[in-house]
């Protein structure tokens, strides 16, 4: 049996309804800072107003940074740490989906930390730099199930003057506290619904099919796949389906404890910091037929493809091509099986330099995969998957 360690410090308050406790909670400081999104969801369903209201149920004083995008940049990031500082906050309230969680933990590690964010990035161009101070508390509020951020120390951020997309990650960023309240999620659209749905569910199954897989990592993600596969296409169809939305939001974290994701994410990584309005979902969804669909050629992952295969409903699998199949059904279950790469502005000349960039923009570990991958084989993946 492999050797591992789990350490999984946040605290989680998990089920509808949860928000409600929040000022029951003993919370990490006297001052918020609640960062959001720079749209319109959390102030229109009322999500701010709520969590604003348990902030004062609990005696802390806040104030609001709503700059973040969808894919936050680093200028968010110390946009963010600035705000936090020139108003004396101690902790930071991250309310949103995994954008905003991503971009809250790093901010929260700016608020201690000198410099820019892009000195503590591992990309090509970033600085590599550890951080000396640890983050100032951070508490996740999740309002989607798809990034398991809420209960992880990465953070993703963009740098649209590189065309990096990179993750950051110190031990200090675990949220101390989450809320995983599915009564925040069923506002999702059902398109985000399953883009979402569907990076939780390339969470587990990069994990499973990674090479350092260990027991306490498949458990988890073998869970979520099979909730995924069941729950995902009800809640795309139906989003005020309560015990769709809980049982994704389950599927979320559990993905989120574990999320060994392989070089599928710096695949899609790639394919992001070339543009930034490729939602994460739809760009891991693009690419993902080809990419497992290499292995199961080779029948180089056939065990934990057919366990896969089976957590998601196959009565009897015999080989990695039936988690291909249940795969592409499950992706057409919720809408997505004509997603094109050209409509996200991509083209095959772009694609000849994708490549190269899977060694310079982070996303998974690259050497983690079934089979070694060379740069003819990840352009093999994002040629077959060109639409």
């Amino acid at each position: 049996m492999n050797n591992f360690i789990f350490n999984m410090p946040t605290r989680v308050l998990f089920g509808a309804g949860q928000l409600n406790n929040l000022h029951e909670e003993a919370l990490p400081g006297k001052k918020a800072l609640i960062a959001t999104s720079n749209g319109q969801s959390t102030k229109k369903n009322g999500y701010l107003e709520r969590v604003e209201k348990e902030l004062d149920l609990a005696g802390v004083a806040h104030v609001l940074f709503d700059e973040i995008r969808p894919n936050p940049t680093k200028e968010n990031v110390m946009d963010g740490a600035k705000a936090a500082k020139e108003n004396g906050c101690d902790f930071v309230v991250a309310l949103g989906g995994g954008s905003v969680m991503d971009c809250s933990k790093c901010i929260a590690l700016m608020v201690t930390n000198p410099g820019d964010i892009w000195n503590y990035s591992l990309s090509s161009q970033g600085g590599k730099k550890n951080a000396m101070f640890d983050a100032i508390p951070i508490v996740a509020i999740t309002t989607s199930a798809g990034t398991g951020s809420e209960v992880d120390i990465a953070a993703v951020i963009s740098n649209d003057e590189t065309k990096e997309k990179t993750g950051i990650f110190f031990p200090s960023m675990f949220p101390t506290l989450s809320v995983v309240d599915a009564e925040l999620m069923l506002s999702v659209p059902p398109k985000f619904t399953a883009y979402q749905g569907m990076d939780a569910f390339f969470h587990a199954s990069e994990s499973v099919i990674n090479k350092n897989e260990h027991p306490m990592g498949e458990m988890f993600a073998l869970k979520a796949i099979e909730l995924i596969a069941k729950y995902l296409p009800v809640a795309y169809k139906d989003g005020s389906n309560l015990e769709a939305r809980e049982n994704m939001a389950l599927a979320n974290t559990l993905a989120g404890y574990y999320m060994l994701c392989t070089s599928a994410h710096t695949i899609e990584h790639v394919m992001g910091s070339y543009h930034e309005d490729l939602v994460h979902g739809a760009g891991l969804i693009m690419t993902s037929h080809a990419y497992y669909d290499f292995f199961a050629e080779k029948q180089a992952a056939e065990e934990p493809m057919m366990k896969m295969a089976k957590a998601m409903g196959v009565e009897n699998p015999t080989a990695g091509k039936d988690f291909i199949k249940a795969l592409d059904e499950l992706i057409a279950a919720v809408g997505c099986a004509d997603l094109k790469m050209s409509d996200a502005g991509i083209t095959e000349e772009e694609i000849q330099l994708y490549p190269q960039r899977v060694h310079e923009v982070l996303g998974g570990d690259i050497t983690a995969d079934p089979l070694p991958l060379s740069d003819a084989d990840y352009l093999e993946i994002y040629q077959k998957s060109f639409r």
